[in-house]
């Protein structure tokens, strides 16, 4: 089948090889002034930063567009109501593989705990002190999860195998904690819930503000589950000891991008970095080998499985339902 292909790296598409549908490659994001590329094609698959709302999904219609395949887990970026109103299918990747950005979440957690980044700064520049550098032991500790989806699940796997206590917040949960009892009792907190306007802003000044005094915040679920003014004001104040972030609330003009020519133009992701206690990748959790193999599968065959019977298969379907990551 005729598929366009949006904001696609060189990695992608080595991935795509081989593939029996009729592929082409697009390097830009899909949004309200790329549309007409998309023109003739019947289906169009995006990643997460491509924006799909209501005109967006208009201009596709009108150029023949009827399947949206996402390569991603997440479909915040998709106004799933005016999709069905207008006819589309959409399928995703469900579950692509969670140990990968479990996995990064812990990496994070450690690299910010033992301050690896500051270490192998210093000593890059031949400084051997360890003024600074002093952490404290995961063994004991309560480690706060708030989402307890496939990732959210092998982060509290990884985490009890360290000797924690692992809280768990997730209301599809019946011994799901508190937000508010997980925040007060929590050493780290890690979300890994979906993003939607229940979820927005989950963390802002009050959550942060009732969380222990130089407690640890991870996300590597999406970018607008945290206040980013408010994660300053917090490390500003000293009252957020560290912080771990996958995913920026504004990183659809940044992430994936090489800007190092250029000043930076958001001023908070600018003064975010500044914070020798922040720790800030970009969109990365999902990058491994087997993450890639496992999204090109998943697409392909939602692509194969539309072209043969008009429909996305029930297993990969996004309805107008919250779904947990």
């Amino acid at each position: 089948m005729k598929t366009a292909f949006f904001s696609t790296h060189k990695w992608e598409r080595e991935v795509f090889a081989g593939s029996n549908h009729e592929i082409v490659f697009f390097e830009t994001s899909l949004n309200s002034s790329t549309t007409s590329l998309a023109a003739g094609y019947p289906a169009v698959c995006v990643f997460v930063n491509d924006k799909l709302d209501e005109a967006v999904l208009r201009a596709l219609q009108a150029g023949g567009t009827r399947f949206l395949a996402l390569r991603s887990a997440g479909f915040n970026h998709v106004d799933l109501k005016a999709a069905r109103d207008l006819g589309f299918e959409v399928a995703r990747v469900p579950a692509y593989s969670p140990h990968s950005v479990a996995e990064h979440t812990i990496a994070l957690m450690l690299c910010l705990n033992r301050k690896l980044h500051r270490a192998h700064a210093r000593t890059r520049e031949h400084n051997f002190l360890l003024d600074g550098l002093l952490g404290f032991d995961f063994h004991g500790r309560t480690i706060g999860v708030v989402g307890a989806g496939k990732i959210g699940a092998v982060v509290s796997q990884i985490m009890r195998a360290f000797g924690c206590q692992v809280l768990v917040c997730d209301p599809a949960l019946p011994d799901s904690v508190s937000l508010e009892r997980l925040l007060e009792q929590s050493d780290v907190v890690t979300l890994h819930c979906p993003l939607s306007p229940a979820t927005h802003h989950l963390i802002g000044a009050e959550q942060l503000a009732r969380m222990k005094p130089g407690s640890m915040l991870i996300n590597t679920g999406r970018g607008g589950l945290v206040d980013s003014r408010a994660l300053l004001a917090s490390l500003k104040s000293g009252h957020l000891g560290a912080l771990g972030l996958d995913v920026y609330e504004e990183e659809e003009s940044l992430f994936f991008r090489d800007l190092s020519d250029s000043p930076l133009q958001d001023d908070v992701l600018a003064r975010l970095l500044t914070f020798p206690n922040v720790l800030i990748t970009a969109h990365q959790g999902f990058f491994t080998t087997e993450a890639l193999q496992n999204i090109a599968s998943a697409t392909l065959e939602n692509l194969t499985e539309f072209e043969r019977c008009g429909r996305a298969s029930e297993a990969n379907s996004v309805r107008l339902v919250e779904v947990r990551s």
